[in-house]
């Protein structure tokens, strides 16, 4: 993580580091996610992996299944002698991360979810009451097509294309991503998000890009620079974005749920996790387990993670750190910020508990580049989805054939 999020990292470390006597972290900057993974992938088979790696939640599956290279945490916790209780994490969060047979793999970290940032000097300047953001998806066209009218050049854009349109949008519809409960069920799954109601969402991004109302500006968080510099009005993104609009934005700005459609039978559900997790890395010394231990029970503490959730705009990874936050009256001081925390903790369907699929990261890849083809209208939306799905579907099967399954 670079910027105001790499700071907090560095300060994690230093604070623990400060706190007792026996244990130094170091935290080191490998680049991006799928950067970092690639990077201590090539570092395990050379044999000096770090103790700790931080996996975007894409990452999971492949995690999971790298036999010999992870030592679960709920194992690292037992034998560093260092008290652990699942229970005491936000259960969307935890599930996530969590085996079939109930063990814990990873630390959930930093747990984002999508949430729709707009920017309300924006909204006042284009006739828009700053505090009634859009909810739907049409109300989102009609507030573009204002801010639009106004002289804005980009009126909404989004990061992370695949997370924030297709898998959030499926599980806040209740609507398969992908088939066994989207991977949850076994690694047979096969991707979905071809069916009518996503062709009938993609439709309506193509439109609006057409008529400038929806600009795409790259991939991953490419586009969160844009919302921060005032660029572009409205996004959907991570509730991670939240430090660094504080930080660097020069507007007054909002955060709001992520839109739906009203007509679809179950929506608005629940969102889900994205962000990263810490996973401990196989082949250490006792020692450095025990260190591993008590750092990421210190994460734990509820004065540390509410001072995490607070300062990220993360979510607060445990129950005891939202309670703090509630009462602290951290969120009536700093409206908008309970937004990701009440998507996450609805009650979850078979639909909408998570996306856990092998080969995760080049599934993204192939929907940014479909979906890139669709916006500079070399293809349908239906060529887009149908090619994005048979592709994907490849690498599932790719990813079966070498783990088993």
């Amino acid at each position: 993580m670079g910027g105001a999020l790499g700071e907090w990292v560095n300060d994690l470390a230093k604070d623990f580091n400060a706190s007792q006597k026996e244990y130094k972290v170091v935290p080191t900057f490998k680049g991006s996610y799928d950067e970092s993974m690639t990077a201590a992938i090539a570092a395990f088979r050379a044999g000096n992996a770090p103790d700790i790696l931080q996996v975007f939640e894409v990452g999971t599956a492949t995690m999971m299944y790298s036999k010999g290279a992870i030592k679960p945490v709920a194992e690292v916790m037992k034998q560093a002698g260092v008290s652990f209780d699942p229970k005491a994490y936000i259960p969307a969060v935890a599930g996530y991360y969590t085996a079939p047979n109930g063990q814990m793999l990873s630390f959930p970290f930093n747990s984002s979810t999508t949430v729709f940032h707009y920017n309300k000097d924006a909204f006042k300047a284009a006739g828009l009451d700053p505090d009634k953001p859009p909810k739907t998806w049409p109300e989102v066209a009609l507030a573009a097509a204002k801010l639009k009218a106004a002289g804005h050049k980009c009126p909404f854009t989004t990061s992370w294309i695949s997370w924030t349109q297709l898998e959030s949008f499926s599980t806040w519809h209740n609507v398969l991503f992908a088939t066994l409960n989207n991977g949850f069920g076994g690694l047979g799954a096969r991707l979905v998000f071809n069916s009518p109601l996503h062709q009938r969402h993609f439709e309506n991004l193509a439109n609006m890009a057409k008529n400038g109302l929806f600009v795409y500006k790259g991939r991953g968080n490419a586009a969160d620079a844009t919302y921060v510099s005032g660029e572009c009005a409205m996004l959907t993104g991570s509730s991670g974005l939240y430090a660094n609009v504080k930080r660097n934005g020069k507007f007054a700005f909002g955060i709001s749920t992520l839109p739906y459609y009203p007509d679809v039978p179950g929506a608005p559900q629940n969102t889900i996790i994205g962000g990263a997790s810490l996973w401990v890395m196989a082949g250490k010394n006792a020692e450095h387990y025990k260190g591993v231990g008590k750092f990421l029970a210190y994460l734990s503490q509820p004065e540390v993670a509410a001072a995490s959730h607070q300062r990220t705009g993360y979510l607060p990874v445990t129950k005891a750190a939202y309670e703090l936050t509630e009462k602290s009256g951290f969120y009536k001081q700093n409206p908008g910020t309970e937004v990701a925390v009440e998507q996450m903790i609805r009650k979850t369907t078979d639909k909408s508990r998570g996306i856990r699929l092998g080969n995760f990261v080049q599934i993204r890849t192939i929907i940014d580049e479909e979906t890139e083809n669709l916006w500079s209208g070399k293809k349908t939306v239906k060529e887009a989805l149908d090619a994005a799905v048979k592709r994907g579907n490849e690498q599932l099967v790719r990813f079966q054939k070498v783990n088993g399954g």
